[in-house]
């Protein structure tokens, strides 16, 4: 095993890692210059008492939680792996709950606690992307989870001009301080309640498309290249490393 991830198997290890987490993620913002376009969507909304799914990329999670700026009580859907308690920990510093589980388990526990809470009023964050990949490629778990909760789809994403692009299943998105970014919050998309496979399919797809050209115009409003659409899952990207010659095992 990688020493890194025994090192992350330890609580008091891990702990500390949320919260220089947390650090980072208050400085990027602190020192960034922001433009945010679209947050009265989300904010009439809530004035109207209103909740929703926010949906965001895997790989664009990591500054979602200034985006929201505590606007309603949030429930993240997050993976029970090691990386996703990780996550969990540290959005806690920014009053984001977490529900352990994935957006391609479509009748599962996690579906019906985000159900639950979106009843309640409060509202759900969901990477349709994650916890597996490919990247930027949505399960048709939102859908499921818009069509139970009669709920609609606000999509959220950001870009900062300094940054690198890792390397990774999710083609993490890491911002740099002292950097020019941006939010893009985009019009709801309300899923009908009524969808047989097919539709779910449809619905699925669209979402995915909207999603994946809102983080387009996101990368090219800083002046970047948009970031494609990844071909592989988290562990088929990890099998391919671990054939080639003189990877890991």
């Amino acid at each position: 095993m990688d020493p890194a991830k025994r090192l992350l198997r330890s609580d008091a290890v891990r702990r500390v890692a949320c919260w220089l987490i947390q650090l980072y993620i208050r400085l990027v913002f602190a020192t960034g210059r922001w433009t945010i376009e679209g947050a009265e969507i989300p904010r009439q909304m809530r004035r109207d008492g209103k909740p929703f799914i926010l949906a965001f990329w895997h790989g664009r999670l990591l500054m979602i939680p200034m985006a929201w700026q505590r606007l309603a009580p949030m429930h993240m859907l997050i993976s029970g792996h090691r990386d996703g308690r990780i996550i969990a920990d540290a959005v806690r510093y920014f009053d984001v709950d977490s529900i352990a589980g994935s957006s391609n388990a479509g009748g599962s526990a996690a579906l019906r606690a985000m159900v639950r809470h979106i009843r309640d009023g409060d509202c759900v964050g969901i990477t349709p992307d994650g916890p597996n990949g490919p990247a930027m490629r949505a399960t048709s778990g939102i859908v499921a989870a818009a069509r139970l909760a009669r709920a609609p789809i606000i999509p959220v994403t950001y870009a900062t001009r300094q940054r690198r692009i890792l390397a990774t299943w999710d083609r993490f998105h890491l911002p740099f301080p002292f950097s020019r970014g941006i939010y893009l919050w985009g019009e709801p998309i309300t899923v009908p309640a009524e969808l047989d496979e097919a539709g779910i399919e449809e619905w699925r797809r669209r979402v995915e498309e909207r999603m994946i050209a809102q983080t387009a115009d996101a990368d090219r409003r800083v002046g970047r290249e948009a970031t494609a659409p990844g071909l592989l899952g988290r562990d088929d990207l990890r099998a391919m490393r671990r054939a080639a010659p003189g990877g890991s095992r």
